[in-house]
């Protein structure tokens, strides 16, 4: 079962203290709790305690809602836009004297009555579940407020002069003492009511969307199945799969789920695994992965994991989980209400008596209590947080950056460390010709027409970079007899020439050796971590292809301005230790961790955690959604997989790493324009605070003042607009 709120921890040491023996103690102190109680009892217990409680769900393996619609957010918009089209003409009724008709107070009391009740409401029922365990929070606040502003207008409307026909609220900014009973708050009411709303429905949706992470995932497995039968095949369900069971995977299938070669060879692109874009080469005996996907020839597969057993439900958990255990980061002003919401409690209740002592009569006491509570109502404090989240996420948007949102800024000012994924975040994720050595009287243009007129007929990911690294796709020879060697490589006929294009071992079995050059041609690529591929015609050796991940043009410099915003690089990736050190050191990275499985990845990100290191993570593959979710700040490149977009904190719409620097200092910057906004909204009610114990404040005084701290809000978030 799972408990929505939890008692303070006084409450529950209060409700735990007992003799010690271990039993459950009836609540009433009526005895011993039976041995065994029903769930409906337990929720029955925790919704009489004033807290919501509901049973975990069972995992699912498809979305509930596939159409995406979520009855929580559309209720919660709902009560926004039906909130701010009622407070619009509150509010410029209260400002604006001029529109001020005869019976405009009447009218904005009706137009505000259902703001203050229904839209309110949510703040209302979480002050009433604060109240009972003795707690308070900012919607203890908002409700007082809200309430105070709202209740003290209907005394002042039917008990008072403000209901009188052709009443004004006059501008005169004047300091006077009144007995209230002709001024009315409902902009003050309604207008704090609707900004809350707002930053409630932002927060709101972003939290459901990193859910999807989880469905996009489910979504790769493949959806049927060729099942082998009594020597016959037939196409069903993947639900169907039992362990041991046969399948057939034809090129370019995804195979159904985890299992063993039974029969057959072929290249398996496993990238959304790995994250690394070379096949691997299977053969009878070799272990796969379901949703990777069959790049060769035919495939018989034996099942070994199926349904939650699988890989790709295994990614799936440890997305979820470190989703789930990354700790909430509360709202600072919540923070600041802690102490400032009992503040306010006691100065109003001060002032009630100082003013009722010294015989002021009760409705200048009065008056200036309620005063108090209105003023402390956060009116500013509403627009802090919102308006500079929409300027800063528009701006960021602009320069390609999404921000999910208030909780990433936070996360962005600890950050120590930033991870990097190699393989499409610091390179390309694509393979392509860089290098082409022939043999000693050997014409490198011929090595590589030829290359890459035999590799045309292949959809190998090398055959393609070979391909598009001869330039001259459209004037290659057509190749004839094409073979493809499992596993090896290709051979066949071009322009009379008899080609092997390969490993060096196919050409070795044709008795074509590579000679001195091409040997330590070989050796060097894979020094470097990149992949050679030799060039054989009429029985001689006569030529080296060397494919490789390039690096991205901009990733050097990326580097250096993440270091220059006081971060550490790593760079992470499932790729060999020699290719990632090439990478690490033409890009001016130090630390480097190599040959790691995306469960490896989230133990790195946990492991530097635990040193103490607050890490942000840059990826784009299947492979780095769950280490993006449980990193500290999660960064995807927006070229990359919807699963590890959903999963992260920030998107970077480009595949250009030099915007995880500028995304950096974008959250940065709006984190520090919120913090501005939440000191001068504080500081305002603050200064305000004694004036209204005073009783000097009249509405209008009261309602520019309100004005001015949120024209001044709205300024500073404005000046975000100016980021470069």
């Amino acid at each position: 079962m799972r408990v929505l709120r939890q008692p303070d921890r006084a409450q529950a040491e209060q409700a735990g203290r007992g003799r010690g023996d271990g039993q459950l103690r009836d609540p009433e102190g009526q005895g011993q709790l039976p041995d065994t109680v029903t769930t409906d009892a337990l929720l029955a217990t925790v919704e009489g305690a004033g807290y919501h409680a509901r049973l975990p769900e069972p995992r699912r393996e498809v979305p509930e809602r596939p159409d995406g619609a979520d009855a929580e957010l559309d209720a919660l918009r709902q009560r926004l836009v039906v909130s701010a089209v009622l407070t619009l003409p509150v509010v410029l009724l209260a400002m604006v004297p001029a529109l001020q008709f005869t019976y405009w107070q009447w009218a904005s009391l009706t137009l505000a009555a259902p703001v203050v009740v229904w839209g309110a409401w949510p703040f209302h029922r979480a002050a009433w579940t604060n109240l009972r365990h003795g707690t308070s929070t900012m919607d203890t606040l908002v409700s007082m407020g809200v309430l105070a502003a709202f209740g003290w207008s209907l005394v002042a409307l039917f008990g008072g002069t403000a209901g009188t026909p052709g009443m004004t609220h006059p501008f005169e900014l004047t300091v006077q003492r009144t007995d209230g009973l002709d001024n009315i708050y409902l902009e003050a009411a309604t207008g704090v009511t609707t900004f809350l709303l707002a930053g409630r429905w932002f927060e709101l949706r972003s939290k459901r969307r990193a859910g999807a992470a989880l469905a996009a995932l489910l979504e790769m497995g493949a959806k049927e199945v060729t099942l082998l039968e009594d020597g016959g095949e037939r196409l069903a369900p993947a639900d169907e799969l039992a362990v041991g069971a046969l399948f057939v995977v034809r090129p370019g299938e995804k195979i159904a789920t985890d299992g063993v070669v039974e029969r057959g060879t072929s290249a398996v692109d496993a990238s959304m695994l790995t994250g690394e874009p070379v096949p691997v080469e299977v053969g009878p005996g070799d272990a796969v992965a379901g949703a990777t996907v069959n790049a060769g020839g035919r495939l018989v597969v034996r099942a070994t994991r199926v349904g939650g057993d699988t890989q790709l439900a295994q990614m799936a958990r440890l997305v979820e989980d470190a989703q789930h255990g990354k700790a909430d980061v509360q709202r600072l002003a919540d923070r600041i209400s802690g102490f400032f919401v009992p503040m306010v409690i006691v100065l109003a209740l001060a002032t009630l008596g100082f003013w009722l002592a010294v015989g002021a009569g009760a409705s200048a006491a009065f008056t200036a209590a309620v005063s108090v509570l209105i003023i402390a109502c956060p009116c500013a404090l509403g627009l802090a947080t919102p308006t500079a989240l929409m300027v800063g996420t528009g701006r960021g948007a602009q320069l390609g950056i999404l921000i999910r949102g208030p909780e990433v800024l936070e996360s962005t000012r600890r950050i120590d460390t930033v991870v990097l994924d190699k393989t499409g975040t610091v390179t390309t994720g694509r393979m392509s010709l860089v290098d082409v050595v022939a043999a000693g009287g050997e014409s490198v243009e011929d090595v590589r027409r030829l290359a890459a007129s035999l590799e045309a007929g292949s959809e190998h990911p090398i055959a393609r970079a070979v391909v598009e690294g001869a330039g001259v796709d459209g004037d290659l020879p057509e190749a004839e007899d094409f073979v493809n060697v499992e596993g090896l490589g290709v051979r066949g006929v071009v322009d009379g020439h008899a080609v092997l294009v390969g490993r060096p071992r196919l050409l070795e079995e044709w008795s074509q050796h590579l000679p001195p050059e091409l040997a330590s041609a070989v050796e060097v690529a894979r020094a470097a971590g990149r992949t050679p591929v030799a060039v054989g015609w009429d029985g001689r050796a006569r030529g080296v292809l060397v494919v490789s991940d390039t690096v991205k043009p901009t990733s050097a410099e990326a580097v250096r301005r993440l270091r220059g915003l006081g971060l550490e690089p790593v760079l992470l990736t499932g790729d060999n230790e020699r290719a990632a050190r090439a990478v690490a050191a033409e890009v001016g990275i130090e630390e480097v961790v190599a040959d790691v499985l995306p469960a490896d990845k989230v133990d790195v990100v946990k492991r530097l955690q635990d040193r103490g290191r607050v890490v942000a993570m840059v990826g784009d593959g299947v492979n780095d959604a769950a280490a993006l979710a449980q990193a500290d700040l999660g960064l995807a490149m927006g070229t990359g997989t919807d699963v590890a977009i959903e999963a992260s904190d920030l998107t970077l719409v480009r595949g250009d790493l030099r915007v995880a620097a500028d995304a950096v200092r974008l959250a940065r910057r709006t984190l520090t324009t919120i913090k501005g906004n939440l000191f001068w909204a504080f500081a305002y009610n603050v200064a305000a605070l004694p004036l209204a114990a005073a009783g000097l404040l009249n509405p209008m005084l009261a309602g520019a003042a309100m004005a001015l701290s949120s024209v001044f809000v709205v300024s500073n978030s404005l000046r975000l607009r100016r980021f470069r």
